[in-house]
């Protein structure tokens, strides 16, 4: 039995029920496209027989089995993936190639997510395409496009609609059953059995009713997006001098160069004054093109709402308008940069996050930092928790590098709208676990199994709601995934943090962001915590977990000011901080000296953290992470 068909040949027959209802102002595209439309359509090869069990289109061009929104890395690897297993497949983008963030933002330095022994995790169509770039993790970017084009190509069912806008869902009850577009300036109705949402920030599911949460919002802080970055071009570059000095000379501390990228340099771009506070040069990551020109991700842009065009208008304007500046300062402070002129920018921002769609399950921080499998995986990752700044206040944040951890299917499954699926940076993520998860490769592996799973779920004629409670399901879709090259082996990964007593503790501050283990994995359970520390852990606890308290923090600030100071903090003074919180302010001056003990009375410390805790004299990271949540719970 070929493996193409695997899928197939588990299923009825069934016939395409689609509805011909006319909406208003859409016309119904046929398949012989006039020559001179802007939208370019992969003309068909020798026609092939539709595999068994899938009743071709009764009219091709506007009717398909699946649909899929968005020709970014994930929508390519969907596409291929549904076609893969028989099914006609329509692919339309907003572009006029394929690639999205990786060609349209020139985000050419991939984060690779390999396993404990250098293995690569994520496999099937991702793999297929890093081999076409030449197995390197800094691509040329014009390769990068003919490498996607030749996926799709290589996929006689797939049709492809370039230069085409998403207007709308076309909706029957909770059901999507396909959309309206615009194209060559007029609104074009395609039906689908099913629709995938491979969009940047999923607007075919923001459309169709599926609820979501925005940038950090699931932890308490609205409004707060990391920041976007504009990454821009530079020629005259003399590699082969900068190689020299960062290897040989090694007069770049931490930094890294090889034959097609380099990153680090912080050392020097952390000197490099902006002309506005909402511009940032971080670190550099550089990729070196085919022409011998590179591109350079490193210019963060604050404030900037990436579901607002006219707020990504003004980031581009406001990073352009900077940088002649920096090309100067580099030319001045980086070896082998003496000669660099800006030879051009990508022409869209690279926006690293939106929104976040509720599906099934949501992957959480402590799924990724503590390495959880789930029996339901369509993909497995392992790159850093990396949190870029949201504001001028903040640097960003590493919140754990994980060994390995799951993609479970239910997280590109969402609530609300049948038929569907979302696969990238915006699937049914938290803010914290999209640090890690939104990287690409991760996503085109969702995107195989989105393929898979659609096909899957025609010929079965079920609802993903109901595959993702059948366990018999689940595995069909991950053995034809397994088939089609993807890496989905089970894992159990032993984490020593899980035995530690004042865990639950830190499950809770870690959920809110409120400590930042960074790349070693650091939970420093055993130091002293400072004051200042255990200050803002607690405040911005009730704050972001419990906001109709948020209040206590405002009205109190004043009397608790003494306890912002960099020194350990004494049980004491921590359990005058809990007590205030917790209701009890007007019994701390009359229990002065006795305030831990009072404390523990009125269950703001646990027995558990008052035996560690009753015969030393300051607090450590653990017992402030189990007395936080002492709190929470006490204030819940």
């Amino acid at each position: 039995m070929g493996k193409k068909y695997f899928a197939i040949l588990l299923a009825i027959i069934f016939t395409v029920t689609f509805s011909l209802t006319s909406i208003t102002g859409c016309s119904y595209e046929k398949k012989d496209i006039d020559a001179s439309s802007k939208a370019e359509v992969i003309e068909e090869k020798e026609q092939l027989p539709p595999p068994p069990n899938i009743t071709p289109p009764k009219e091709k061009g506007d009717k398909y089995h699946v649909i899929v929104v968005g020709g970014e890395p994930e929508g390519v690897a969907a596409a291929v993936s549904a076609a893969k297993n028989g099914a006609k497949v329509l692919l339309i983008d907003k572009h006029d190639g394929l690639g999205g963030l990786m060609t349209y933002g020139m985000l050419n330095t991939i984060d690779m997510s390999r396993g404990p022994k250098g293995e690569l995790l994520t496999r099937g169509t991702f793999e297929e395409f890093f081999k076409g770039i030449g197995s390197v993790t800094s691509f040329d970017v014009e390769r990068a496009k003919k490498v996607f084009m030749k996926l799709v190509k290589d996929q006689p069912n797939i049709t492809l609609s370039l230069n085409t806008i998403f207007k709308e869902p076309i909706m029957e009850g909770n059901k999507i059953v396909g959309v309206v577009v615009e194209k060559d300036g007029k609104n074009i109705c395609y039906y689908g059995e099913r629709i995938i949402d491979a969009t940047q920030d999923a607007d075919v599911a923001a459309a169709a009713g599926v609820p979501y949460t925005v940038g950090a919002e699931d932890i308490g802080m609205k409004d707060r997006f990391q920041a976007v970055t504009l990454v821009f071009k530079l020629k005259g570059i003399n590699w082969s001098e900068l190689t020299r000095i960062i290897k040989q000379e090694k007069k770049i501390p931490d930094t890294y160069i090889d034959s097609t990228s380099a990153n680090g340099f912080a050392t020097i771009t952390k000197n490099y004054k902006p002309t506005t506070k909402m511009l940032r040069l971080r670190g550099l990551n550089i990729g070196k093109q085919d022409d011998g020109t590179v591109l350079i991700n490193a210019l963060l842009i604050f404030g900037v709402n990436g579901l607002d065009p006219e707020s990504k208008a003004k980031g581009m304007e406001l990073a352009k308008a900077e940088l002649p500046y920096i090309v100067e300062f580099l030319k001045k402070n980086i070896p082998g940069f003496e000669n660099v002129a800006l030879a051009g920018t990508a022409p869209e921002l690279y926006v690293r996050e939106t929104r976040h769609i509720k599906g099934y399950y949501t992957l959480s921080i402590t799924d990724v930092v503590f390495n959880r499998d789930f029996e339901d995986r369509i993909a497995i990752g392992s790159y850093p928790v990396d949190i870029q700044a949201t504001s001028p206040d903040d640097y960003g944040y590493v919140y754990g590098k994980p060994l390995q951890y799951a993609i479970p299917f239910r997280c590109i499954v969402p609530q609300k709208v049948e038929n569907l699926l979302v696969v990238g940076r915006s699937a049914s993520y938290s803010h914290l676990a999209a640090g890690s998860a939104r990287t690409i490769p991760i996503g085109m592996a969702e995107g195989d199994a989105a393929g898979v799973a659609a096909v899957y779920s025609i010929t079965k004629n079920k609802s993903y709601k109901e595959i993702i409670n059948n366990e018999e399901d689940i595995k069909n879709i991950q053995s034809i995934l397994v088939s089609q090259g993807a890496y989905l082996k089970p894992f159990k990964v032993e984490n020593p943090v899980e035995k530690h007593w004042s865990f639950e503790g830190l499950k809770l501050v870690l959920t809110w962001g409120l400590v930042v283990p960074g790349y070693t994995n650091d939970y420093k359970f055993d130091q002293d915590i400072y004051s200042i520390s255990f200050y803002y852990l607690i405040s911005n606890l009730i704050k972001r977990a419990i906001p109709e308290k948020a209040d206590i923090v405002v009205e109190n600030a004043s009397d608790l000011q003494k306890f912002i100071i960099k020194e350990p903090i004494t049980k004491e003074d921590a359990a005058e901080i809990l007590l205030t919180y917790g209701g009890y302010k007007n019994e701390i001056a009359t229990n002065k000296g006795k305030l831990f003990e009072l404390a523990h009375q009125k269950g703001l410390i646990s027995d558990k953290a008052y035996q560690y805790m009753k015969n030393k004299k300051f607090v450590t990271w653990a017992d402030a992470y189990d007395m936080a949540l002492s709190l929470y719970k006490k204030l819940k």
